[in-house]
């Protein structure tokens, strides 16, 4: 109820089989107080997992709902819950049996164990590209928007997927909301999400499987790559509708997708790594290879990325080829992972007592959290004054460098941006207005 209302899935199976056992008589109507069930039924009666357990289990404790009982292939996931028992059943007899108080079900619970990525060497052992290494140390512990551009074979991609190696593991609670959303979208059932995701839509894909919707809602790339990253290779090869829908998230870090008889909202708080060469043949700007493209064919390359769009991207930075000698030179040293990490942990640290929370960072900061948050030094200000002029940034941009700034300085340590953490941020700005 209310009648009116869209209803989907097969997890209505096991309560209207209850109800049917209230209405013939055969199970008293007191033994359902204050409890939920869900669960899709087979033939036989065993009971079969279900996607969004773990929000039938968030919906019972809003609804002040003492017990859940859900599939056992489910109940590990809503066990996550906090406030609400969870019982895992394996068939619609053993519901019964519990309710009439023949033999109690299991109690699930469930006990999260934060993934980090191991120690491993990823970010070493590529050879190189020290500003970009830098820079992605930068992104990740602001969790800043980041677009690599530059020739093929020029590391841009084993960059982008090096960054999940130095993020920080997922707190409790993102942990949750994280889960949630996979197991509505269908692509976990049983157990919690417990490493950060890394999405790779094809480019290909079409501005629904991207944003989400459909004819039942359900979210896409940029919600089940929330609070982890969205990775788009070749940015300029996806369809421009596709890639104009990410504006708003990418703004408002969550996505409202309406229909004609529903409006639903999905949370989109994801970190955009973007990958592009400067030209469709890729070596517009390689001093060693010759360009095969026309101007013009150039031109209407790189204005399949809007002015808009770009805006949004927090740092943009040029890659070059590696030098042959240097691809050659042998390294054991985890030096650069284990530096980029300590140096992320200091930033985090300094953002978690600045907000009070851990999920949110600099790149969260809004205009009005600046003016408090972000103190510029007199020589970082008149060098921000002048580049606002110089380079005509527009607003967003403005405070975007200031944000990137303001995480370079809790990467040193600093409670003042200072004009050489302005300085910085502005070279990965600066690309963007060329």
């Amino acid at each position: 109820a209310p009648a009116s209302l869209p209803k989907y899935g097969a997890h209505f199976d096991l309560p209207m089989a209850i109800a049917l056992l209230v209405i013939s008589g055969q199970l008293p109507q007191e033994a359902l107080k204050s409890t939920l069930l869900a669960g899709e039924l087979a033939l036989d009666g065993s009971l079969r997992a279900i996607p969004g357990a773990i929000t039938h289990a968030a919906v019972a404790v809003s609804g002040a709902i003492q017990t859940v009982i859900l599939p056992a292939q489910s109940a590990e996931q809503a066990a996550l819950v906090d406030n609400v028992t969870v019982l895992a059943a394996t068939s619609l007899k053993d519901v019964f049996r519990h309710l009439i108080n023949e033999q109690p079900l299991r109690t699930q619970t469930t006990a999260i164990v934060t993934e980090q990525a191991a120690e491993t060497s990823v970010i070493d052992d590529i050879r190189g590209q020290d500003q970009a290494k830098r820079a992605l140390t930068i992104a990740a512990a602001g969790r800043h928007n980041i677009l690599l551009s530059g020739p093929p074979g020029a590391g841009k991609t084993m960059l982008a997927k090096a960054l999940v190696d130095i993020l920080p593991p997922l707190s409790r609670s993102e942990v949750i909301e994280v889960t949630k959303l996979h197991s509505l979208a269908g692509e976990n059932y049983a157990s919690a999400i417990t490493s950060r995701p890394f999405r790779s839509p094809h480019h290909s894909s079409s501005h629904i499987a991207l944003v989400g919707g459909g004819t039942s809602p359900r979210p896409g790339q940029i919600s089940l790559a929330h609070r982890g990253v969205l990775f788009l290779d070749e940015l300029p090869e996806y369809n421009r509708q596709a890639l104009e829908s990410l504006r708003q998230p990418l703004e408002d870090k969550s996505i409202s997708i309406a229909r004609a008889n529903e409006s639903v909202s999905f949370p989109a708080d994801f970190m955009l790594v973007a990958t592009r060469n400067p030209c469709p043949c890729g070596y517009a700007s390689d001093p060693e290879h010759e360009c095969s493209c026309r101007p013009h064919a150039i031109e209407q390359y790189q204005k399949k990325l809007s002015g808009p769009l770009l805006d949004r991207i927090d740092m943009t930075i040029t890659i070059s080829r590696v030098d042959p000698t240097t691809l050659l030179r042998v390294t054991t040293s985890h030096d650069q992972t284990r530096h980029a990490k300590e140096q992320i942990a200091t930033a985090l640290i300094r953002q978690r007592r600045r907000f009070n929370t851990d999920n949110q960072t600099n790149a969260n900061l809004s205009s009005k959290d600046i003016e408090r948050l972000a103190y510029l030094e007199p020589a970082a200000r008149t060098l921000m004054e002048r580049a606002g002029h110089n380079l005509k940034l527009s607003a967003r941009s403005y405070f975007k460098i200031i944000k990137v700034a303001r995480t370079i300085a809790d990467i040193e340590d600093s409670d003042v941006i200072l004009g050489s953490h302005l300085s910085e941020a502005l070279q990965y700005r600066a690309r963007n207005n060329v």
